[in-house]
């Protein structure tokens, strides 16, 4: 059942006692956009409390508040009932309030007790640090929380899955009692959500508080005990996570009704277009990372790649793509080999790339948003007279159609793809790729960063696009898009295809060969 939002703070003080924060008519605004209009918030002691909404919706704002990374235009904060002045994460941590960063702050060559300590280290003889008090006091720490970890391990050498306890043990050395976590789950699998939603109700039964930043509505109701929405920089509810649903939440957080399951019709395929044999690719440091890699994706139809990140999905992609070099191996478009022909003549072969780091490869982040939307066919004659001069009426007009049809939020496509939110920027590289007509399309996190309303689209489109005869390589670190895209699907484990598997095949089969288990090395396509 939900509640609208209160007209006035007071409405939700309830007993102070319990209240761990309360952000009282918080506004944020820059030029042309506010992202908090006086939005008040509140959250209980020992409770897990969801905040969702679009990208833009102001959510990461309001928590950058709370955190001290922003100040805000107005408006007040308490905190466990006493009116707090935060100017900077050091009066926040102060106050026993503490943020895990979606992109975790590690520095990967440090051990993990260096990580866990930087800043508060223990020393002896005055400035020399005590590596065996500090990592006894993490021991000791782990242990209390059940997150063990061994404190003399290589940060580098963990999967992510340890590396985010690493940061949650971070905020809890500092004494955090209330936890900021943005986005916990979006690189880890099946088996790493479970784990780290047992840590977070340890922490809980301990007395700590969570402000829990998702889009993946499941685990909002599986995780949250309330959820306050956001839409358009207003709080337009509050909801007890046990009285609603996923529909309810999604219908708040767009203000219409959202398909949340996938609906396509069976996929027609005919023959290979995007062929992969054999392959074998580096990482940047030299090291192997895809390894005799072949598979191939038939017009109409969608193969996705499951894998926990880092097992070598980026460099396949930017392999085929053309940004990265092939070591050894062969790749078609139909009949066209593409090998190491660089990514200006593959994209001509017919191929498009939604890279999975837009602000790194997908933008020119200083450019408007309307030279953005047609990078990569600038030298097309649709946007340039005799190759010389550049169509100006013609691009503005493209990028107004884009602007639209992919509801790309900005008051001006002059605007600087800058300037957008993460999400608004995502939409731009899908609108730019989408519209090219691709023979193959490389969708590298397609969704990454984008709000519930947007993903619906934007998978409406990859099914189409799949329908009217693409060959889409799907890549995500999101299994529930995988298995609802895709018409197969390839698990890849260090660097190996390790199985080909149905679409139906369960989250547990795949979260399992997405860890090593149960592998079937399959090195022929499928």
């Amino acid at each position: 059942m939900s509640t609208t939002a209160p007209e006035t703070p007071q409405a939700m003080t309830g007993d102070e006692g319990t209240i761990a924060i309360e952000m009282r008519n918080i506004r944020k605004a820059w030029p042309g956009v506010v992202a908090n209009d006086n939005v008040s918030f509140t959250v209980q002691k020992g409770e897990i409390h969801a905040l969702v909404g679009e990208n833009g919706a102001g959510k990461s704002t309001l928590m950058n508040v709370l955190y001290g990374l922003l100040r805000p235009d107005a408006g007040e904060i308490y905190v466990n009932g006493k009116l707090a002045h935060i100017s900077g994460p050091r009066d926040a941590i102060a106050l026993g309030i503490g943020m895990v960063h979606q992109h975790f702050m590690l520095i990967p060559p440090l051990t993990v007790g260096e990580n866990i300590t930087l800043g508060r280290e223990p020393v002896y003889n005055v400035d020399v640090f005590d590596t065996a008090k500090a990592n006894a006091n993490i021991r000791e720490l782990s242990a209390q929380y059940g997150l063990a970890i061994d404190p003399s391990t290589r940060t580098s050498d963990l999967p992510v899955g340890l590396q985010q306890r690493v940061e949650i043990l971070k905020v809890l050395y500092r004494g955090a009692d209330i936890l900021i976590l943005d986005e916990p789950t979006g690189v880890l699998t099946p088996q790493e959500t479970d784990d780290l939603f047992v840590v977070l109700r340890g922490l809980v039964k301990r007395g700590k508080t969570i402000i829990f930043i998702t889009h993946k509505l499941r685990e909002v109701l599986e995780i949250s005990d309330n959820v306050t929405v956001l839409r358009r920089g207003k709080v337009v509810g509050h909801l007890v996570t046990k009285e609603t649903n996923q529909e309810e939440i999604a219908r708040m957080m767009v203000g219409r009704d959202v398909l949340l399951r996938v609906e396509k019709p069976p996929a027609k395929p005919g023959e290979p277009l995007l062929r992969v044999e054999h392959l074998n690719v580096t990482s940047e440091q030299g090291i192997p990372a895809v390894r005799d890699l072949s598979l191939e994706v038939r017009s109409g139809e969608i193969l996705g790649i499951a894998g926990v990140e880092g097992n070598g999905q980026s460099e396949l992609v930017e392999a085929l793509a053309g940004t990265r070099q092939v070591v050894s191996g062969h790749i078609q478009i139909g009949d066209a080999a593409i090998t190491n022909i660089g990514a200006r003549k593959i994209r001509s072969a017919g191929m498009a790339h939604i890279p999975e780091d837009r602000r790194e490869s997908g933008l020119v982040l200083n450019y408007s948003i309307a030279d953005n939307l047609i990078f990569g066919h600038q030298r097309d004659d649709t946007f340039t007279w005799k190759g010389i001069m550049l169509r100006l009426q013609t691009i503005r007009e493209w990028a107004e159609r884009l602007i639209k049809q992919f509801d790309i939020r900005t008051p001006s496509p002059d605007i600087a793809a800058r300037a957008l939110s993460g999400g608004n920027q995502q939409k731009v590289v899908v609108a730019r790729e989408l519209s090219s007509k691709p023979k193959v399309l490389l969708a590298a996190q397609p969704t990454r960063g984008v709000d519930i309303g947007a993903i619906e689209f934007i998978h409406r489109q990859l099914v189409a696009e799949r329908d009217s005869g693409a060959a889409i390589l799907l890549v995500s670190a999101e299994l529930d898009e995988v298995r609802s895209l895709s018409d197969r699907i390839a698990v890849m484990y260090e660097g190996r295809i390790v199985s080909f598997e149905p679409a139906d095949a369960t989250e547990e089969r795949l979260g399992l060969l997405m860890t090593g288990g149960g592998q079937k090395q399959e090195h022929a396509s499928a």
